[in-house]
């Protein structure tokens, strides 16, 4: 099983009315004269124009990236939170030249990021305003940057992670060397700054899944929560102050947990949290909690490795405890395409190493696998951010 798809040495034979729907379909949309029907008829126009559109932007995707990437290079979001500005104004701030500088805001006022003004100034557009809110967004349009070095030749890139080719060795598997380098679960002092750098961006990512935690799940019948795969506490922090009734426990890996310590030493809920350094390959979970929670975790590992964790964390809840997963998860195949977000999930897994995206019903069966029962997906406002499937450890079977 791959990305939830089978993959077969043969193509199975293809019968149903659906997929005959689905060839006519396909022919029907590939007709001339159809387009140029469609143009001509008032009816029909505004569809043939939204999906020439969304097609054109596949194709311009990269530069589209590439224009937002130098917006935040340039730091352009923040100078313009205190106001409008002409274009030499900017040019003068930048150090880019007016001419090319007014290419690069053209076309940022084209894809939403910033806007047309009076008096001939550019301000922000409303796409552009969460750059400022969220600078968690400005570290991952910088971030992405590895991913786009490793894709600069898709083909190599795929064909980079055959089973001859073990071990991925582009930038991004680097930048998450626990992903795909089981070495690296114990790392040495000299690594405290590679730890850093990538707890510090996942803790600056994180604050959309944990908004949608929180205002999804009811914690009022829970009295202490282990969070696994805590990073630095962000969710910790969050659900503290959230559920202010709640012991916490942290469990990571020593290098994170001790910069975890760091952050949270000064804040008002460090006396409430205990830390369990470990790594979820080779030690025990802790005792004690009621509610265990993996945020962004299981997608960065393969089934072998999220098995063990499923199992670690039934063995280690009480009866009735729950586990929480919360992460960006795929669609199943029988749902209709709708989510673009999906294609960067899965490619950005693929670099980083051994992980890939799920969808609920294979989590749900993964836990079920590892002894939970009554699993269900937790509906939220925003699957984006990530989505929520909860599981609950039942009485042992006789």
């Amino acid at each position: 099983m791959t990305a939830g798809l089978e993959i077969h040495a043969q193509q199975p034979p293809v019968s149903g009315w659906h997929e005959t729907w689905k060839r006519w379909l396909q022919r029907i949309y590939a007709s001339d004269r159809l387009y140029r029907w469609s143009l001509s008829n008032p009816l029909t126009r505004s569809v043939t124009r939204r999906r020439t559109r969304q097609l054109f932007d596949l194709m311009a995707g990269f530069v589209h990236s590439q224009v937002l990437l130098a917006c935040v290079r340039l730091g352009l979001f923040k100078l313009l939170d205190d106001g409008p500005l002409t274009i030499a104004a900017l040019a003068q701030r930048t150090g880019v030249p007016e001419a090319e500088l007014q290419r690069l805001l053209l076309s940022a006022v084209s894809l939403g990021l910033l806007e047309h003004r009076s008096h001939s100034r550019i301000g922000l557009g409303k796409l552009g305003v969460p750059l400022v809110a969220h600078p968690g967004i400005a570290q991952m349009v910088e971030h992405n940057h590895l991913l786009y070095q490793d894709l600069l030749d898709p083909l190599a890139f795929l064909q980079h992670g055959h089973a001859d080719r073990p071990g991925r060795k582009g930038a991004m598997a680097e930048f998450w060397p626990y992903a795909h380098d089981e070495a690296a679960t114990q790392p040495k002092p000299s690594a405290a700054d590679q730890i850093r750098r990538y707890s510090d961006l996942m803790a600056a990512s994180q604050v959309f899944v944990v908004q949608e935690i929180l205002a999804s799940y009811y914690f009022g019948d829970h009295h202490c929560v282990l969070d696994i795969g805590a990073g630095q506490g962000r969710f910790v922090t969050a659900l503290a102050r959230h559920a202010p009734h709640l012991e916490l426990q942290m469990f990571d890996l020593p290098g994170v947990l001790e910069q975890a310590r760091e952050c949270l030493a000064q804040t008002d809920i460090a006396h409430r949290v205990q830390y369990h350094p470990g790594s979820f390959l080779d030690d025990p979970l802790p005792l004690g909690a009621d509610l265990m929670t993996l945020v962004r975790v299981l997608h960065d590992h393969p089934d072998s490795v999220v098995r063990q964790i499923l199992e670690k964390a039934h063995h280690a809840l009480p009866l009735g405890g729950v586990l929480l997963v919360a992460e960006p998860m795929a669609q199943d195949s029988e749902a209709p395409a709708s989510d673009q977000a999906e294609a960067y999930y899965h490619f950005y897994l693929l670099a980083m190493g051994a992980g890939r995206l799920r969808t609920p019903q294979e989590i749900a069966r993964l836990m079920k696998e590892a002894g939970f029962v009554a699993v269900e997906q937790v509906p939220n406002a925003m699957p984006i951010h990530g989505q929520l499937v909860i599981g609950r450890k039942g009485p042992p079977l006789h």
